[in-house]
């Protein structure tokens, strides 16, 4: 997951650089779901705000909790408050317009739902996609656009500017129609990747994400 969330990361500065970007310093908004996608967005965070990109300029980050209680797991616990302790802020609640929303930040990254979501959307993520599926401001989704199904995608579920896929890409990559396709999986095993013939690219030198799109 250490792993996973630095992927993001990277992919993202590496498809929105912060030179490219209007304000100044830039913002961006990562919204976690309750379980290992989440998790993702946890450590994207962090590695964020570890993340000098531009020498004495730091790339800064809001936060907002899950929209539903936090789970009460030591691995959660210990990842909002690594983020706390980085002086990450952790919003009270989400934005309720898309237009506040695009008004406050450039990026809005999608750690919601992770390739085992199944079953329907509840509340109040319902309401979270729906705000999301109103802005104008790029959204990167890790692994898979929150709502989607693994094989089937989702058409009207969220979609995303830039998709970061980890490990392999899943069969509903296919269907994404944004600017960006990374794959992170620079940390898959020899003998994983040989037992599940996922085939993967080489990545050149000590890249952790590979441009496939």
């Amino acid at each position: 997951m250490e792993l996973a969330g630095l992927s993001c990361t990277t992919a993202i500065a590496k498809a929105y650089p912060p030179t490219s970007m209007f304000k100044n310093p830039p913002t961006v908004l990562v919204i976690c779901g309750p379980g290992n996608n989440g998790g993702d967005g946890l450590f994207c965070a962090r590695h964020f705000k570890l993340f000098v990109i531009i020498p004495g300029h730091k790339l800064p980050l809001s936060f907002p909790p899950r929209a539903t209680k936090r789970p009460n797991k030591p691995l959660f616990t210990a990842l909002v408050i690594q983020c706390q302790k980085m002086d990450i802020p952790f919003l009270g609640e989400m934005p309720p317009e898309p237009m506040l929303i695009d008004e406050l930040y450039e990026l809005v990254v999608d750690a919601i739902f992770g390739f085992s979501f199944k079953g329907d959307v509840w509340e109040p993520f319902c309401s979270v996609l729906s705000v999301l599926s109103g802005l104008t401001v790029p959204i990167p989704s890790i692994d898979i656009p929150s709502a989607w199904r693994v094989e089937k995608g989702n058409p009207g579920g969220t979609q995303p500017d830039l998709l970061i896929s980890l490990t392999a890409p899943q069969k509903s990559a296919t269907q994404f129609t944004g600017h960006y396709h990374y794959l992170g999986g620079h940390f898959v095993p020899p003998a994983l990747e040989k037992k599940y013939q996922l085939n993967l690219p080489l990545y050149p030198d000590t890249e952790c994400v590979f441009h496939l799109q």
